[in-house]
């Protein structure tokens, strides 16, 4: 069996943990039921040392082995999103409007698990720092984290994460050296003109034919303006404008999202929009004015770790099923502000024939925590070797 026995042996603990955690889901920075459950099982397993408050929620772990060595960082996201649950489930949500669509339970639970067996065993040197994260769906807990000077104050010089995977089998792993996942930017555009009388809209400046404009010609960028080869994504996803029938409105708005890999395509999807904006408004006769706002970077696994990460995945993947060279994703992950500063990888690992991620039918499968359990149980032994080992 691939998954460490001990681990095993305590799944239906780490089941019970995972439902629970998903009853309390909690958004952004503001996790203190979730940190103060993890802080309590930390507690009983025996871990060296519990930081809270990182990141405002956050929790760090450390863990000491036998011996002097290096430390590596193991992460797990903790937050939830603003949706509603449909699941149906015994554990489903407590609280309306908010549920874990996203398997931040998971990833939490795996994390867990391989810290009580970790601070069982400790067949390892150095030292392992455990990161349970807040913020990663909106705030950039990661971010702050580092700003925090969480990789210096604990000398992390490895850092690791896993993210699970609806449609992947239950304990396949997959990565990539180089990008995985893409940096997110939004956009959001204001027009204003003059509204007035539906039936007389030769004395207005409609902003509404000028807000549809725009829309199409940013699917120019696109298709125009960037090579076919290289990865880019830019969608039009909100335009707001009127109130009734047979009102022309003074204002519209549109926003939506830029997703790339490379600055200097984020730098041309910059100018071209500002350039589109303000060609339109003088052809249109209105004021439009431009905000881009740039979120997460690229996450961008380092090659080296990301090949020992894919190797340590196949002692303990169901089948040794490891694929190490999958094509990155459009999605994103504030993961990458770690691995702006320090050397790892991040990973999926299989869950199953489940709902998509961020759908309100979702739900982590518990038989993936062994799987990512023993996964950061192993990358820690095989990083920080015993002497002899």
């Amino acid at each position: 069996m691939p998954v460490i026995n001990r681990i095993a042996a305590y799944a239906d603990e780490m089941t019970g943990w995972r439902r629970h955690l998903h009853t309390i889901p909690e958004l952004g920075q503001n996790c203190p039921e979730t940190a103060a459950f993890v802080a309590a099982r930390l507690q009983e397993f025996g871990v060296d040392e519990i930081h809270e408050g990182v990141a405002k929620t956050g929790v760090i772990a450390i863990i000491n082995g036998q011996g002097d060595g290096p430390t590596i960082g193991l992460r797990a996201d903790m937050d939830a999103l603003p949706i509603l649950e449909t699941t149906g489930a015994e554990w489903a949500s407590k609280y309306e409007g908010k549920m874990h669509a996203c398997g931040h339970d998971g990833h939490t639970t795996m994390l867990l698990g391989a810290a009580k067996y970790l601070a069982e065993t400790r067949k390892f040197s150095g030292r392992v720092a455990l990161i349970f994260q807040p913020a990663e769906e909106t705030g950039g807990g990661a971010e702050l984290m580092v700003e925090e000077g969480v990789l210096e104050r604990f000398a992390i010089k490895e850092v690791y994460a896993l993210h699970n995977a609806p449609g992947t089998p239950v304990g396949e792993f997959y990565t990539t050296p180089g990008p995985i996942m893409a940096a997110v930017d939004t956009f959001h555009v204001d027009i204003k003109g003059e509204g007035g009388h539906g039936a007389y809209p030769q004395d207005t400046r409609d902003p509404i034919p000028a807000a549809l404009a725009i829309a199409q010609a940013m699917g120019t960028i696109v298709s125009r303006n960037h090579h076919p080869l290289n990865e880019l994504v830019v969608s039009v996803t909100m335009i707001h404008a009127g109130t009734a029938d047979n009102v022309i409105s003074e204002g519209a708005y549109l926003g939506g999202t830029v997703r790339t890999f490379d600055k200097d395509v984020k730098a041309m999807v910059k100018r071209r929009m500002q350039e589109i904006v303000d060609g339109h408004a003088a052809a249109f006769n209105v004021d439009a004015t431009l905000r881009y706002d740039e979120g997460y970077p690229a996450t961008v696994n380092s090659p080296d770790e990301t090949a020992f990460a894919a190797d340590v995945a196949r002692d303990v993947a169901a089948g040794g099923a490891v694929e190490d060279a999958v094509n990155p994703e459009m999605g994103a992950e504030d993961f990458a502000y770690f691995l702006e500063k320090c050397p790892g990888s991040y990973l999926f690992v299989g869950n199953g024939d489940t709902a998509g991620l961020h759908q309100p039918n979702y739900d982590f499968d518990d038989e993936t925590a062994p799987y990512g359990a023993s996964f950061f149980a192993r990358i820690t032994e095989r990083a920080l070797p015993l002497e002899g080992n």
